[in-house]
């Protein structure tokens, strides 16, 4: 009778360990998932803010059309993206032709001293700054689901339970800051 009482006890156990592993590997799971919309609202924000400041660019300077092309297809990859990782290497070559959209601008006082423009560059610089920190956060997110997923003993049974690997959110471009020259005014 006690080698009964003793399966018993072991059954329960092993059911017990199994039910909080995979509470544990769930709310890991939606962790890494709200981590991803948070990225997601940051990037259609900053989309949203496309349109204007291209628009306040244009008024300046009409003529740059091969910049406000290159925006506006960049821009477009990004709202197509459906995974972390096209969304990280769209977002990557947004980055590059804002870049070169704020370089149109630098060249028009004007435009750089329009009380608009700064808004939006503002609320721009803003954007990036949430982005980044969504990322941080969903890349955290991402490495603590995927490590318990692989690890001992859940990898045993997670990937039939339906529980498969995350996609990191990194900038994939190059990382190396801009290289700035300035010609001598003659």
């Amino acid at each position: 009778m006690l080698w009964l009482w003793i399966l018993v006890g072991l059954v329960v156990l092993v059911v017990l360990l199994g039910v909080l592993g995979y509470n544990r590997l769930v709310r890991l799971r939606n962790e890494a998932d709200t981590g991803w919309s948070n990225i997601d609202v940051q990037l259609q924000r900053r989309a949203d803010l496309i349109p204007n400041l291209v628009e306040a660019v244009r008024g300046y300077a009409a003529h740059e059309r091969g910049v406000f092309e290159e925006v506006t297809n960049a821009r477009a990859a990004l709202q197509r993206a459906g995974t972390p990782g096209q969304a990280a290497d769209a977002n990557d070559v947004l980055t590059t032709a804002i870049g070169r959209l704020f370089a149109v601008a630098e060249a028009y006082p004007e435009l750089k001293a329009s009380e608009n423009f700064l808004r939006l560059q503002d609320d721009l610089t803003d954007t990036e700054d949430k982005i980044s920190a969504a990322r941080r956060y969903y890349n955290s997110t991402v490495m603590h689901y995927n490590t318990a997923i692989q690890s001992l003993p859940w990898v045993v049974v997670a990937k039939a339970l339906g529980f498969r690997a995350k996609e990191f959110f990194s900038a994939s471009g190059d990382t190396a800051p801009p290289e700035v020259t300035f010609t001598p005014a003659t």
